[in-house]
């Protein structure tokens, strides 16, 4: 360094500039989505002020409940939802379980099959619970079956994926102990895997009935079975108070669905 010459002195940026025209585009595309989604979403603005009024009006017909009305017809749809979302979750475990196996790349080494797996999980996951339950009722006309099947082909790609995923975490040490003494595939995959996928699965399991029992009722909307049926019953005759206790019965549950599944898994887990 020259004498005279001042010392260089180095500033100190958050962010470089590439990073902060990064971050700007962004923002940029951010803000243009929601303007996009806003013109296309058709907003009436009579509807819209009006809304407060209308919920306000509507929450005066609903008030009080009609509890004498629960034991005619709300309490067996409301046990027809549990049946369906625990018969629906038991069936998606036993389909998935096989498909998880058949993703997990440490157990199934073919990357074709891995691929067919995934597949399937991934279909099973983009079509929504209503649309299901649609594509049965076409089949197996209205009723809890549609529901129950609607339930486990959603659920198939759910506990799939993380079944799979649990397994493919699992540590190789006591695998590779089980295949140097000899033992066979199954042998391998009850003692050498289920240990640490464990309490995974139970997890995941618990998890998803806890979903289905909210998704279950709402596939009575369009003829699926449970407590949806009462409520679309309710709604369509101006029931307003019957409608209220059927919202009243599905956030009952919900509750006791989610004190139970944090219980189990306090228990189990």
């Amino acid at each position: 360094m020259r004498a005279g010459t001042p010392p260089l002195r180095r500033e100190w940026q958050r962010f470089t500039p590439a990073q902060r025209l990064a971050r700007f585009t962004v923002y940029l595309l951010l803000v243009a989505a929601v303007v996009a989604s806003i013109r296309t979403v058709d907003i009436i603005p009579e509807f819209l002020w009006d809304a407060p009024q209308q919920m306000q009006d509507l929450l005066v017909r609903m008030w009080p409940p009609d509890y004498a009305h629960y034991p005619e017809s709300v309490h067996a749809a409301l046990m027809e939802t549990l049946h369906m979302a625990t018969l629906g979750t038991v069936m998606a475990i036993v389909l998935a379980v096989p498909l998880g196996l058949l993703a997990a790349h440490n157990v199934t080494p073919s990357h074709t099959v891995n691929y067919l797996a995934k597949l399937v999980l991934v279909a099973s996951r983009s079509v929504n619970s209503l649309v299901w339950a649609l594509l049965f009722i076409a089949v197996f006309g209205p009723g809890p079956l549609a529901g129950t099947l609607a339930i486990a082909f959603r659920s198939v790609g759910f506990v799939g994926k993380l079944f799979g995923e649990a397994v493919e975490e699992a540590q190789p040490g006591p695998i590779e102990a089980l295949t140097a003494s000899g033992a066979p595939v199954m042998s391998r995959l009850i003692f050498g895997y289920w240990p640490q996928v464990k309490p995974a699965f139970w997890a995941i399991a618990l998890l998803r009935w806890d979903i289905n029992v909210r998704e279950s009722a709402v596939l009575g909307l369009v003829g699926a079975g449970g407590i949806g049926v009462a409520l679309n019953t309710a709604m369509n005759l101006f029931q307003w108070p019957r409608v209220a206790t059927v919202l009243l019965a599905i956030f009952v549950v919900v509750i006791i669905a989610e004190i139970a599944v944090t219980w189990a898994r306090r228990r189990i887990i």
